[in-house]
């Protein structure tokens, strides 16, 4: 039988690593796949580097600079889209589909943002749309909670799915860095990039949550309904008053089903330590998965990266592969739930999610400042866990002191409106930190 063909849309880190990758296991994915998988086309801006790259291998394909050339090609069976970004690639995407070329993206802004127009396109061309690489790299995530899981009611995915974010926050609090150091160090390892925003701002996060809260809840795409909050005001005070108390600070992706809706949202969390999603440390990644049969199920690697990522990639190439020839009704839907029965159960501003809380504020030394604190979050209805104050001179000889609180669970519009009250003290001379705590197994 005939190879698949293949024509690879960018050769940066991914695409690289797709075409060692498939080189090296050639005969194996070819066991698996039934027939072979060979990349027979590439486009790249700059076509010069990407030679240097292949070296001897450059012979094996034809490459160039002009995209159109590969989606338009008649005999490309299967594009696989590597140049990230949601302008270009869009257009790239959709032109392949309406080609009728099977899709494999590791996009998962591109997906996020427009995959609901993608996946109609690729059901009306009765295409393959794959994308397992475009969330948390080498973890088979999609594929589990698409078919491995297909049996439960998802009630919750709760992820640490940006590598950069959660190796900036170990070396913070092993270290004792400020944010700034931290960052720095990874822009000079390499996990960072030059422009860290998407990554530090909780935006890469984001995108990969939406992907996974369509699959687990059956939901469109809503990438423009996240509540996103990065991790680049985060104090080092308060990793090490989280630790004091027993939790660990992590960026997790959180999304849940609740009665009102789905919660959809990514901060920065506090967790027991004793969960084992606290000791994903480093450039890691992990995902907690908790369904009504099987309880809760953790996934745990390597995130980012050539050979991760391209494991992801060629991996959905032998799916496609597969199904190449079957009948579209027959193929697992791209969210998993059939596109006639995609809910649109509501998802919920971040004012209705109900958390525990964790509070930090600075209060002059003085009696009656912790009555008249409790006294207000009372009367919000919001009871209190536990309470940290640290001593004046552990902090300066200025007759103030820290004062930490953590709450039980309560509704986020009325922490919201007790810490209003309590920064209009005059005995609070600060504003307050407030971060989420993620109690749940």
């Amino acid at each position: 039988m005939e190879p698949i063909k293949v024509g690879l849309l960018g050769f940066g880190t991914v695409g690289s690593g797709t075409f060692t990758v498939l080189r090296r296991n050639q005969e194996e994915i070819k066991r698996r796949a039934g027939r072979g998988i060979e990349i027979a086309r590439i486009a790249v801006r700059n076509p010069a580097k990407a030679l240097a790259v292949l070296g001897e291998a450059a012979s094996t394909v034809q490459l160039g600079s002009d995209f159109e050339a590969v989606t338009d090609d008649p005999a490309i069976d299967i594009v696989a889209e590597m140049i990230g970004g949601t302008g270009i690639a869009r257009e790239l995407v959709l032109r392949a589909i309406s080609n009728g070329k099977h899709v494999v993206t590791a996009n998962k802004a591109l997906l996020a943002v427009h995959g609901t127009e993608i996946f109609a396109a690729a059901r009306d061309k009765g295409v393959m749309v794959a994308f397992e690489a475009a969330v948390a790299g080498g973890i088979p995530i999609i594929k589990a909670l698409r078919e491995g899981l297909t049996a439960n009611r998802i009630q919750s995915i709760a992820g640490i799915i940006n590598g950069t974010t959660n190796y900036i926050l170990s070396e913070m609090r092993e270290r004792g860095l400020d944010f700034a150091t931290a960052l720095a160090g990874a822009q000079a390892l390499g996990y960072a990039e030059a422009d860290p925003t998407f990554d530090i701002e909780g935006v890469d996060a984001a995108h990969k949550l939406t992907i996974m809260s369509a699959i687990a809840f059956g939901i469109p795409m809503q990438f423009d309904r996240a509540y996103v909050e990065g991790i680049s005001k985060l104090a080092s005070i308060d990793i090490k008053y989280a630790e004091d108390l027993g939790y660990r600070i992590k960026l997790l992706g959180i999304t849940r089903r609740t009665e009102r809706g789905i919660e959809l949202r990514v901060h920065p969390t506090l967790i027991s330590a004793k969960r084992l999603l606290a000791s994903v440390e480093g450039a890691m990644n992990a995902v907690e998965v908790h369904g009504d049969a099987v309880g809760t199920t953790l996934y745990y690697g390597k995130g980012a990266g050539a050979e991760p990522t391209a494991s992801a990639v060629v991996a959905d190439l032998v799916d496609v592969t597969r199904l190449h020839t079957a009948d579209p009704g027959h193929r697992v839907p791209h969210l998993a739930f059939q596109p006639q029965s995609l809910a649109d159960t509501p998802v919920l501003p971040i004012e209705e999610v109900t958390s525990g809380y964790y509070l930090r504020l600075r209060v002059a030394d003085v009696t009656g400042v912790l009555a008249d604190i409790t006294r207000i979050l009372a009367e919000a209805g919001i009871s209190i866990d536990a309470l940290l104050q640290k001593e004046a001179e552990q902090i300066a000889d200025n007759g103030e002191t820290d004062v930490v609180i953590i709450t039980h669970d309560t509704l986020e519009k009325n922490v919201n409106a007790a810490i209003a009250r309590i920064e209009a003290l005059s005995t609070v001379v600060s504003n307050v930190t407030k971060l989420r705590i993620e109690a749940h197994a």
